[in-house]
């Protein structure tokens, strides 16, 4: 389905906009606690580094699975009801974590949190490119900029949230000396407060799903032609979608990479030496700074070169982990924190530079882009095999190396990209562009 323009029967573009601003809060907002219970299930489970970044494996490993499925979902059912079926998946990830308390197996807190995240991803292949389509083209930038603003909102409330109701409880008992069935015992006791956070989100998204259904007709939308794998991965031949793609890869890696390693990292006696609970409450500094970044950000895109923009902020990002890895004391966890104003534009600015010119086959790119959140699921892990062998200061080398290609890719789209060209009706039927 390709949304068209609402008559007066139908909702402005406006309000479907607020709709979408409060998607973007919800799924941002839930993403955002992996980096609470990453170090609380690393402590019940006695995990490495590595092991504990499979939280964001397993989440983010959906994107990749879920993303062309669900545009094709989307050109069968249109928008709206794709992002309810988001949502009710999004529910039944949150209600899997009863089961895994009770078993008290970290196995089963990564199938939940699998489940969780295929209904993100599906409701994130429905709103990216849907508020680019709700308004002027000339401003989809600053658009979904101010859009990913709300992303942040819920990113920054819901880590602080998360901290005082899952670390918060973290038991003074080592868990490390315990085994058999006291092991197991503690274990299902303390992932209770994860169960009972969960729950709570459950019951939030459902009446979020009602809300949506309520109003699934007030989007009026044309028919589309069914998304063909094939011909939509051919549009990684264009050198600015297929560079742009390899951006958010490395560009989630890295924003994930150090949200989910700031609790630990803010923990260590020479950076700022603070308890669970209160380094989780820093946090929310991280996701912060991406908001307030993003309701800036959006004027200056409607005044500078995004890809230019997109440059600088990916340079001072290397210039603050650079800063961070190489000192001690607060200075060290603040530059940290720091780089969050530095993402602030880039997940926007990559898709809106990515997807230029994409037309109708909007919908074929969101997908294609959204498989390359599977850095989120890649680079966490590399990093955390770093601070293994290494430290935790040493790992911030590879979120530097991927703002490095940011930089590149900033340089290479500074300029408008041309249209995608309609096949001629010799190649293709009728309004079925090309590859």
């Amino acid at each position: 389905m390709v949304p068209v323009r609402n008559d007066e029967s139908t909702a402005h573009p406006r309000d479907l906009r607020v709709f979408v601003f409060g998607l973007f809060f919800t799924f941002g907002g839930i993403t955002s606690l992996n980096d609470i219970i990453i170090p609380k299930l690393k402590a019940l489970f006695t995990l490495t580094h590595a092991e504990a970044m499979l939280v964001q494996s397993a989440f983010f490993a959906a994107y990749f699975i879920i993303s062309l499925p669900a545009a094709e979902v989307v050109t069968r059912i249109g928008y709206m009801r794709t992002a309810v079926l988001g949502l009710a998946t999004m529910t039944l990830g949150c209600l899997l974590f009863v089961p895994a308390s009770g078993s008290g197996l970290y196995a089963m807190f990564l199938l939940a949190l699998f489940v969780l995240a295929a209904g993100i991803t599906i409701v994130q292949v429905v709103a990216n490119p849907l508020i680019s389509l709700l308004g002027d083209p000339a401003t989809a930038h600053s658009r979904l900029t101010f859009a990913q603003a709300f992303n942040s909102l819920g990113t920054t409330i819901f880590p602080y949230a998360g901290s005082i109701l899952i670390l918060g409880s973290l038991a003074a008992v080592d868990p490390a000396s315990l085994s058999g069935t006291a092991l197991e015992s503690f274990r299902i006791t303390e992932t209770r407060v994860v169960e009972h956070t969960y729950l709570g989100l459950a019951v939030a998204l459902l009446g979020i799903a009602g809300l949506v259904w309520l109003r699934r007709n007030r989007l009026v939308e044309s028919a589309a032609e069914p998304t063909n794998f094939s011909r939509a991965f051919k549009l990684l031949r264009r050198p600015r979608f297929g560079f742009g793609t390899w951006c958010i890869f490395v560009y989630v890696g890295a924003e994930v990479s150090i949200g989910s390693l700031l609790v630990n990292y803010l923990m260590q006696a020479d950076v700022m030496g603070l308890g669970g609970e209160q380094a989780g409450k820093h946090v929310p500094f991280y996701w912060g700074g991406a908001m307030v970044g993003r309701f800036v950000g959006a004027y200056f895109l409607r005044v500078f070169s995004p890809g230019k923009v997109l440059a600088c902020v990916a340079c001072a990002a290397i210039l603050l982990l650079g800063f961070s890895a190489n000192t001690t004391g607060p200075g060290s966890g603040w530059c940290l924190l720091a780089v969050g104003l530095c993402n602030s534009l880039m997940f926007p600015t990559i898709f809106s530079l990515a997807s230029e010119g994409l037309g109708k086959r909007a919908a074929e790119g969101s997908g294609i882009i959204c498989m390359a959140i599977v850095g989120g699921a890649i680079v966490p892990w590399l990093t955390g095999r770093v601070a293994d062998a290494s430290t935790l200061k040493a790992a911030l080398a590879i979120p530097a190396l991927c703002y490095g290609f940011i930089v590149a890719f900033g340089v290479f789209a500074r300029r408008p990209a041309p249209p995608e060209p309609e096949r001629s009706s010799t190649n293709a039927a009728p309004g079925h562009p090309g590859p």
